[in-house]
């Protein structure tokens, strides 16, 4: 399932592609027909996400809520020639198309329709998200309330989304190596202390992830890159972590062998040396 940088990430395309246009809107599939005519011929005001979901706002209070889950894929592309019509390839839930772009979206968990209060009740329901300001409907304090209430390991309490949002597998085993905490502490014995450190971590590293397309959690990398992206460059991002995917390699600390074990149905990786505050 994509993490939340991707679907900032898809959010910003969609947003510089169709923000103040009248797009075509269709279901090529036939299953979103009726809600698309409902579409067809509005403005997009914006499209934005928070945590794994994404919206695409239209004029009228009217709101286009995604959930891609594990299969959904939403790219957007341009329109060869201008004003011409791709053919729909594969079974397009829903097609956005304007002149020059055109966005597929196919196998999507969720695609519907809502209302200004439906958007509200969405995003309620999940954490804070570390891609948003800090605000009171945002805030990293409610997500530690959770946490220190939970007998859950702190590697499940950062997976679920009504604690956290946007957060996948990879960030989770990156930064809690990065500030050495074990991987089966559970959520009431951390201190608020560490809790900050994660949030902060997250703050700075996931803007990264939608700049490049690419999840970054090791320091020089993210030097480098920032480096890159500051001179207006556009970086070539190794795919390369401390533990994710890493079992029984060295870890690039300590030395100590990365270990590995399902958790929650999720396969968690960590360091048995250097990962032991409790």
């Amino acid at each position: 399932m994509p993490e939340g940088h991707t679907l900032h990430r898809l959010a910003r395309s969609l947003d510089a592609a169709f923000a103040g246009t009248v797009p075509q809107v269709s279901s090529p599939q036939g299953r979103f027909a009726s809600e698309a005519a409902r579409l067809d011929g509005q403005q997009v005001e914006r499209a934005w996400a928070h945590g794994k979901l994404l919206f695409v706002d239209f004029a009228g209070d009217q709101s286009l809520y995604v959930h891609l889950g594990l299969i959904g894929k939403w790219f957007v592309l341009p329109v060869d020639p201008p004003g011409g019509e791709p053919p729909a390839t594969g079974q397009v839930r829903l097609r956005l198309l304007s002149d020059t772009r055109v966005a597929d979206l196919r196998g999507p968990m969720a695609c519907r329709l809502v209302d200004e209060a439906e958007v509200d009740r969405l995003v309620a329901r999940q954490g804070p998200d570390p891609l948003q300001p800090v605000s009171e409907l945002n805030d990293p304090d409610a997500a530690y309330r959770m946490i220190s209430r939970s007998g859950k390991s702190v590697p499940e309490l950062l997976m679920d989304q009504t604690v956290l949002a946007g957060v996948g597998n990879i960030y989770r085993c990156e930064v809690l190596w990065r500030h050495r905490l074990h991987p089966l502490k559970p959520g009431r014995s951390l201190k608020r202390a560490s809790w900050q450190l994660i949030w902060d971590d997250l703050v700075s590293l996931m803007p990264l992830g939608v700049r490049t397309g690419t999840i970054i959690t090791l320091d020089d990398v993210a030097e480098d890159t920032r480096a890159s992206l500051e001179r207006g460059e556009t970086p070539d991002v190794p795919r390369e972590f401390a533990v994710y995917k890493r079992t029984g390699q060295p870890c690039l600390r300590c030395g100590a062998a990365i270990r590995h074990k399902v958790v929650a149905g999720r396969n968690l990786f960590w360091c048995g040396g250097c990962q032991r505050r409790t």
